[in-house]
């Protein structure tokens, strides 16, 4: 850790900022709005909570140390230095959407209205800034190391995840692939598959995981384990329906190599917009990445 730490606050755009990127104006957006039978108001009292936070954690960073801010959008083209503290205010999404782009700097997150995000990853209010900021920086914090899930094409690109990785088609025509897990392979035709982290198991995993009562023990959020979920497999005479789920441990990985043309897919933690394509004949493994997220939990 350097003399001065360098705080880096991670934002994502508020419903409030995009209509007016939308419409222009406070009152066009609320035109909008009111036409269809809804308010602003709502969006507007969200947009200040955040910014309330964001003040609050602006007082609590001490005068001499260095700070950035930064959007989720603009994630990709920044530099994080190795001794930066980071800290993500806003929903639960946004602590997924900046793990995959650090090397072992602790994350804050900091949750403005409780009321609407359920605070799983943003779990400190922003009136503990102050508190969080110095023993993290003084190594005093308590830190989970969540894992990671990482996917890697045989041409050497490679993909990182907090929650899950999909794998499928880009629109909802069906997934065609060939899947291999446990000395066993299949051909599929299904709506593709995830791959979730105990992490990710709180979300998207969970409602699949229940939704099909399978007995299937999800990892916690530190386990060193995987779980994949095939969505929707469609048994026919050139397809099977058996290889539809497991555990991935350390050290193994799933196979799947893509039966798609020009629409194949995958990408990590429900941001689409920043996948990788997977057309017929790539091959990709999928397994548990040597990163981990650093989370401060106290």
């Amino acid at each position: 850790m350097t003399s001065v730490p360098r705080v880096v606050l991670v934002t994502r755009a508020t419903d409030y900022e995009l209509l007016l990127a939308r419409h222009g104006t406070r009152e066009q957006a609320r035109f909008f709005l009111e036409t269809r039978g809804q308010s602003l108001d709502e969006v507007a009292a969200r947009h200040q909570l955040l910014g309330e936070a964001l003040q609050q954690v602006s007082q609590a960073v001490p005068v001499k140390w260095r700070r950035s801010r930064i959007d989720r959008a603009d994630l990709s083209r920044f530099v994080f230095e190795p001794s930066d503290l980071v800290v993500a205010i806003g929903q639960d999404g946004l602590v997924a959407n900046v793990a995959k782009y650090l090397t072992e700097q602790p994350v804050i997150g900091l949750n403005p209205d409780p009321a609407r995000y359920e605070g799983l990853l943003v779990r400190h209010a922003p009136q503990h800034a102050a508190e969080l900021l110095a023993a993290t920086a003084a190594g005093r914090s308590e830190v989970q190391e969540r894992t990671m899930v990482e996917a890697r094409l045989d041409d050497g690109q490679r993909l990182l995840a907090l929650n899950e990785v999909f794998v499928g088609h880009t629109t909802h025509q069906s997934a065609r692939y060939r899947i291999s897990w446990a000395g066993r392979e299949e051909r599929h035709s299904s709506s593709g598959l995830i791959v979730s982290t105990g992490t990710g198991a709180s979300g998207w995993t969970r409602s699949i995981h229940d939704q099909r009562h399978l007995e299937l023990a999800l990892p916690a959020p530190c386990d060193r384990r995987l779980a994949f979920f095939v969505r929707e497999p469609f048994p026919s005479p050139s397809t099977g329906s058996s290889v539809d789920n497991g555990l991935i441990m350390e050290r193994q990985a799933l196979e799947v190599v893509s039966e798609m043309n020009d629409a194949g897919t995958l990408f990590g933690d429900g941001i689409e917009d920043d996948r990788i394509a997977f057309a017929w004949g790539m091959r990709a493994k999928i397994a548990i990445a040597s990163e981990r997220l650093r989370l401060v939990a106290a």
